[in-house]
């Protein structure tokens, strides 16, 4: 395989790609997919025409990924901006491409990107960020996965917690992402919810509800993020939290705890704080123990730093993070805030600057450099 031919042809066939009309970010995306074709195919076909060739693969990966989208926006215009509580009031086929697309020939893994980037309408590259792993193995996985279901038959559907780890990836990308689809993720779940008795899908209906109630108190009025600490509460959606509530007493009632019930949990109990100084941080801490246990995840022990950090002090945070890998996502910026609460301004500020230039997005990436901003001047003027 020649890949300096590839890495050459690159710039030229993504301009072709922008001038034919595609959206740069997505001629993006569809370039990469065509590269990973390539590097499949031609070893033992090699065209005549890369370039052509090249284009044309491209091209046809861009309409593809143009037509899913146009029947993604299409689902999310027959939802409301806030989904209303209770059933869902009507029944697409839109859940049931998740059970088709999480097929058993399939890895988990795999039918979850799969999912994301066919029905879900996800770029590639928002899929490799929320898995953390690099864009061109993430299009590689998905290529893979394409080219498994390529000749089997869909009739087999896959099993619920695929889907569920689906609506979950789907709904944090909107809700923290570049593409709104949170509350397409909360219907498609409520559908869930309302076909299968089964607490894990109660347990993340009632995540979603408890974190979408927060929604309009995120951002401030310039749009920049506002912390969980300093959100007016007075903005949270009630009813949203009374039904999550509700939602996931019933859930761990049935005593076959998930990690979706165990994240529900925190998720509540930051809820029932009527100030963020009375937040029951040792009751937070248990629950991310049980995370723990159920998940052995990298970035719940992330987020478990945290809590300690609050629950026992800054310093006991800190030990707790010392044993984590620091290239984690957000590993720095969790480094900031317990050495910005333990006295250490001048650390405090560096690491924020380091974490604002590691950000994923703009939003993230601006609050972290205002953080950075105010302790460098809390510094010259205390």
């Amino acid at each position: 395989m020649n890949e300096a031919l590839l890495r050459s042809l690159t710039p030229s066939v993504l301009g072709i790609l922008v001038r034919r009309g595609a959206d740069f970010a997505a001629a993006e995306d569809a370039l990469q997919e065509a590269l990973v074709e390539a590097v499949r195919v031609w070893p033992a076909d090699m065209p005549r025409e890369p370039k052509g060739w090249l284009v044309t693969v491209a091209w046809r990966r861009y309409l593809d990924a143009a037509r899913s989208d146009t029947a993604r926006r299409r689902r999310e215009d027959l939802v409301e901006e806030e989904p209303a509580p209770g059933p869902a009031p009507g029944v697409d086929d839109t859940l049931r491409l998740y059970f088709l697309c999480a097929h058993p020939a399939l890895t988990a893994s795999s039918a979850v990107a799969l999912t994301l980037r066919a029905v879900g309408g996800l770029t590639t590259r928002q899929i490799a960020r929320a898995y953390l792993v690099p864009e061109a193995t993430m299009a590689q996985r998905i290529s893979r996965a394409k080219r498994t279901v390529s000749g089997v038959r869909f009739d087999r559907p896959g099993d619920v917690a695929t889907v569920l780890r689906v609506l979950y990836l789907v709904f944090n990308e909107g809700y923290s992402g570049d593409v709104d689809l949170a509350a397409e993720a909360i219907r498609l779940t409520r559908q869930l919810a309302a076909s299968i008795d089964h607490p894990e899908v109660a347990g993340l209906l009632a995540l979603m509800l408890l974190h979408h109630a927060r929604r309009s108190a995120r951002t401030g009025p310039d749009g920049g993020l506002v912390p969980l600490a300093e959100q007016d509460r007075g903005r949270w959606d009630t009813a949203m939290i009374a039904e999550g509530v509700a939602i996931l007493q019933a859930a761990l009632a049935r005593d076959r705890l998930g990690e979706f019930q165990a994240q529900a949990a925190i998720a509540a109990l930051h809820a029932d704080a009527p100030t963020a100084g009375e937040t029951d941080w040792v009751q937070i801490v248990e629950w991310y123990d049980e995370l723990v246990r159920l998940t052995d995840s990298p970035v719940v022990r992330l987020n478990r730093a945290v809590a300690v950090g609050e629950a026992d002090g800054p310093r006991a945070g800190l030990a707790a993070l010392a044993a984590l890998d620091d290239a984690l996502p957000r590993h720095t910026a969790v480094a900031a805030y317990l050495h910005e609460r333990d006295g250490d301004l001048e650390t405090a500020a560096r690491l924020y600057a380091e974490a604002a230039r590691k950000a994923s997005n703009l939003a993230e990436r601006d609050h972290l450099t205002r953080r950075a901003a105010r302790l460098t001047q809390l510094r010259r003027t205390g």
